[in-house]
């Protein structure tokens, strides 16, 4: 989930929003100022309730990002990168560079979240006590009891033991322990995930066939947002099962097809689609034999017929600061989530700054299916004593 609006770094840890956290907002400020608000407590204005509602809706998403900031937090101590912090329709995400070490780190890391959320709440609870007996507006009263309610609600809500809910990180890690198998513990958790996902679908428009509820179709979409999460997570834990301590070198197109960076786009054309200019992407090598970019047939189809003769490559093509680059011993994995938010979906492979290959996601895709990739190291192991 890819941030629209940054709010710069807590604690380290780079924040930001997605555009579609509005929806939380207003449905969150319109079910309190339109409903709850004036039934618990009427008499008060509009811009009363309003207001509250908005600030409550504020105050929520404060909570969502301490429960994220706690996963971040606690996942940098046990040797995690973060990479930041998104919040967005369904809750929040932090988004962690790699795979926790151990089932008692992915224990602690997963733990913390629901903690917090728990722990906020039975503050809230205790502010509002304390609210009330001082003779508080019962309007605010009312305001910290929501969250404190929505608080508990989200812990226990985490805490199910269903992939990608921090329950079943915990699930997770009770497997892994117990089987030893990161792999197969993470296809449970996510098993969980779907079945639970699909139960919150069925349920959800069984209530708005039967009872004509349209909260019903919340239910549904948090059930269809876990069903494609656990069902994301469970592919990408293969993936990491079957690359793990594969470099980079092992996957690459070695010695790539380059082009020169002052020949004409007129040029260019002329050789392709039959000549060597075939594929869709080719490394820019300057005059002396350096490689300063990247061409792509995008960028190419986007130069008018007319400018072709007197457009270089060097003028259209995307220069190195804005290409991926990998060295040859660079674990795939560490590689793969920059190759995939790459603009042109390819990396350049330098070693000690010499072009010796190319890196796109369909040659990630290709490795996967590799048999002594997927094969595990004693079977290996046995097949070269059968060759020998």
């Amino acid at each position: 989930m890819d941030e629209t609006l940054s709010l710069g770094r807590i604690a380290g840890v780079r924040v930001g929003l997605h555009w579609s956290v509005l929806v939380i907002v207003a449905l969150i400020t319109g079910a309190l100022a339109r409903g709850r608000f004036p039934a618990a407590h009427p008499g008060h204005s509009p811009v009363a309730y309003w207001g509250l509602a908005v600030l409550t809706a504020v105050v929520f998403l404060g909570s969502l990002l301490a429960h994220e900031l706690a996963h971040a937090v606690v996942a940098r101590r046990n040797g995690v990168e973060v990479e930041g912090i998104t919040l967005w329709m369904l809750g929040g995400a932090a988004r962690l560079r790699g795979e926790a070490p151990s089932p008692a780190a992915e224990l602690r890391i997963a733990g913390v979240g629901p903690l917090t959320s728990l722990l906020a709440g039975g503050v809230l609870a205790g502010a509002a006590v304390g609210l009330e007996a001082l003779h508080t507006s019962g309007l605010v009263v009312e305001a910290v009891t929501w969250l404190a309610a929505i608080n508990i609600l989200l812990a226990v809500f985490n805490a199910l033991p269903a992939a990608p809910l921090d329950g079943g990180r915990l699930l997770r890690a009770y497997l892994w322990h117990r089987t030893g198998d990161r792999l197969r513990a993470t296809r449970g958790a996510s098993a969980a995930g779907r079945a639970l996902g699909w139960f919150l679908v069925l349920t959800g428009f069984a209530d708005v066939l039967f009872a004509g509820s349209l909260s019903g179709l919340w239910a549904a979409l948090i059930g269809w947002f876990l069903i494609a999460a656990a069902t994301a997570e469970s592919r990408q834990a293969q993936i990491r099962g079957v690359l793990e301590g594969v470099s980079v070198s092992r996957v690459m197109t070695p010695a790539p097809v380059t082009v020169r960076a002052p020949t004409s786009m007129r040029d260019f054309l002329a050789e392709g689609p039959f000549g060597p200019y075939r594929h869709a992407a080719f490394p820019v090598l300057a005059p002396d034999g350096s490689t300063i970019g990247l061409l792509t047939m995008r960028r190419v189809q986007d130069v008018p017929p007319q400018d072709r003769d007197h457009t270089t490559v060097h003028e259209v093509m995307r220069p190195l600061s804005e290409v991926v680059t990998a060295s040859p011993g660079e674990p795939v994995l560490d590689l793969l989530p920059r190759l995939q938010t790459s603009p042109a979906r390819r990396a350049l492979v330098l070693d000690e700054g010499r072009l010796v290959g190319i890196l796109t996601v369909a040659d990630v895709s290709r490795a996967l299916g590799w048999p002594t990739i997927t094969q595990g190291p004693q079977h290996r192991h046995s097949e070269l004593s059968k060759e020998q």
